[in-house]
């Protein structure tokens, strides 16, 4: 799941999914909710420029 991959990049990086959203401009909760939907683009790249990594990195 891509919260999974997320979160372990987080975890990776000292830093929490609620930092990743606030810093990605998304809404509280909102990457949580990636485990039952699906992301747009924009956000699924504004998370990955947050993380530093390709976006296809997240996902799984």
């Amino acid at each position: 799941m891509i919260y999974d991959k997320i979160k372990e990049l987080c975890r990776e990086r000292g830093t929490s999914v609620a930092a990743v959203e606030k810093e990605a401009n998304l809404s509280n909760g909102i990457i949580r909710k990636w485990n039952k939907s699906s992301p747009t683009v924009d956000k699924l790249q504004a998370v990955a420029r947050v993380l530093k990594v390709r976006m296809e990195e997240l996902i799984p």
